[in-house]
């Protein structure tokens, strides 16, 4: 009996080696099947296969959400690129690498946009180019080279820290600065920032901390003009975001020429750039007159300006033909016109040389 069992049991394990299929295997379960044990099997299978489908799934989620992300990331890549490279095209469209024609009018004078404009050699007195001289216009962020003149003269120290408070935040204009209420720099660096960048908060903190406060500064400012018999000139604030600040062009010939007296305004109206850190990040501030970049220029002093009321100004000292020039462009026609027109004037220049010492002496008194 013993032998027949086991020769039985050899024989179940032979039979199951030859077919792969275990030695007591489950009855299958057919489609007809309705047993416990079929039902069980049948569902544990679906849920495997969905599990399988659900897995498989997700792994594919993964992989395009790792695709995405690097794609997502080569697009912001190409375009901060883009931007920058649109930035440079700008920034050389404003200053000497967008081809300029110089067009004359019936005198022979070149033809400018700007509204008001006059241009002297500072040594000689010599009018060379005018219109609108004595009109008494806005002069928009100009106003910051007798702010500069200003502080300069107050004697306070260059290396006292300043802060930017909600004080100096513009709610006439509303426009932005990059220096948040809070910035704590010297006044050296408000000083530089106010001229290259044109930078308002950094202007009114300069007036802010004057002795006596921004009424004395103001007063300071109008009593300094008259010093320089600029009687067409009024001063309301040290930005010049108010419409209010006006002067006439053969005023601000006046201004930009006691400007270059002072070798730190003629150092920081054209410096290209400069990075100053501000909680800790270096900041990049550039110059607003694209024009110091260009290798045709020699410029001692620069500043622009730009309020509706007083459309794009812009204002120089320029050396050529080794005389001092003194340039003043006001209520330009459009963004660029404005250095535009000064390239006019250099074009003009340079056609005949002997413009320069030919021109009859005018007055400026």
């Amino acid at each position: 009996m013993r032998l027949r069992l086991l020769l039985a049991v050899l024989l179940a394990l032979a039979f199951a080696l030859t077919t792969g299929e275990p030695a007591f295997a489950a009855p299958k379960c057919t489609s007809a099947s309705k047993s416990k044990a079929c039902r069980a099997a049948a569902s544990k299978k679906q849920a495997s296969k969905k599990q399988a489908s659900k897995s498989k799934r997700q792994a594919s989620k993964r992989k395009y959400a790792r695709k995405g992300r690097r794609a997502g990331v080569r697009r912001a890549v190409a375009g901060r690129l883009s931007a920058a490279k649109k930035r440079v095209a700008r920034a050389r469209r404003r200053g000497t690498d967008e081809p300029i024609t110089l067009r004359l009018d019936e005198h022979g004078l070149p033809r400018l946009s700007s509204s008001a404009f006059y241009v002297t050699n500072q040594n000689t007195g010599e009018v060379l180019l005018q219109r609108n001289a004595r009109g008494v216009i806005p002069i928009a962020s100009i106003t910051k080279l007798m702010t500069a003149i200003v502080v300069l003269e107050s004697g306070s120290s260059l290396h006292e820290m300043l802060t930017i408070s909600e004080d100096d935040v513009d709610y006439l204009k509303g426009t932005g600065s990059r220096l948040g209420v809070g910035t704590r720099l010297t006044r050296e660096e408000m000083l530089q920032l106010a001229l290259m960048s044109s930078e308002n908060r950094a202007a009114s903190a300069l007036a802010r901390h004057y002795p006596g406060g921004r009424s004395a500064f103001i007063e300071a400012m109008n009593a300094k003009a008259r010093l320089l018999a600029m009687y067409d000139s009024h001063f309301y604030d040290s930005t010049g975001l108010t419409p209010r600040n006006v002067s006439s062009p053969r005023d601000l010939s006046r201004l930009v020429a006691a400007a270059s007296n002072y070798p730190l305004i003629r150092q920081f109206s054209t410096t290209d750039e400069r990075y100053v850190y501000i909680n800790g990040r270096a900041k990049r501030f550039g110059n607003t007159n694209g024009l110091v970049r260009s290798a045709d220029w020699n410029i001692t002093v620069s500043k622009t300006g730009y309020i509706s009321e007083a459309g794009r100004c812009l204002v120089m000292q320029a050396w050529m033909q080794d005389q001092p020039l003194l340039i003043v462009l006001m209520d330009a026609s459009g963004r660029s016109m404005r250095t535009v027109d000064a390239q006019r004037v250099r074009l003009w220049l340079e056609e005949k040389p002997e413009r320069l010492a030919a021109t009859h002496r005018g007055q400026q008194g």
